[in-house]
């Protein structure tokens, strides 16, 4: 046998081993495979059930109510600004009549620049490109916003405006 039919056979040797190697790899990484599709399957859930209890409450979110402001603060015409629903969400509630209040998350719906209420101009205003919203429904009427403001339902109960909630936009 010359040496280099022996390698030949070393190598055949070797490839076999290299065979089995691999089987053993294989079935190793498919029991790994297996496994991590249950770690991940196991770890979506709680995100899962989160989406199906959306879904089957018809997207009604649960918001704590808070308090934004004593009634004899804030006049007709006035606004105030506040946090709702998380305290990093900047909010405005209107005081629109001696009785009627308007609520909206605050951030233009164009590029999330702040929007202010103009007693003057008796609507909400976006200073960075002069959007304007209608503050009893919180609709775009000038600018380039498109959509309306996301409303925040208020209630007013032993002489203070309270946030209830925020409701769904409808497309």
């Amino acid at each position: 046998m010359s040496t280099h039919e022996h390698d030949r056979n070393d190598n055949y040797t070797h490839n076999i081993k290299k065979s089995g190697e691999r089987k053993l790899d294989r079935r190793s990484f498919m029991k790994l495979m297996v496994g991590s599709a249950g770690v991940f399957a196991v770890s979506t859930l709680p995100w899962g059930a989160i989406a199906a209890k959306e879904l089957a409450s018809g997207g009604k979110k649960a918001y704590e109510a808070k308090k934004i402001v004593d009634l004899n603060r804030i006049g007709v015409g006035e606004a105030v600004e506040f946090a709702y629903p998380g305290e990093h969400d900047s909010a405005l509630l209107v005081r629109v009549g001696e009785q009627e209040f308007k609520a909206y998350q605050n951030a233009c719906t164009h590029l999330k620049c702040p929007v202010f209420w103009s007693k003057e101009e008796g609507e909400l205003v976006c200073p960075c490109h002069h959007g304007f919203f209608d503050v009893q429904t919180g609709k775009p009427t000038a600018g380039p916003p498109q959509r309306p403001l996301p409303e925040i339902t208020v209630s007013h109960q032993n002489g203070a405006i309270y946030a209830t909630g925020v409701k769904r936009y409808e497309a």
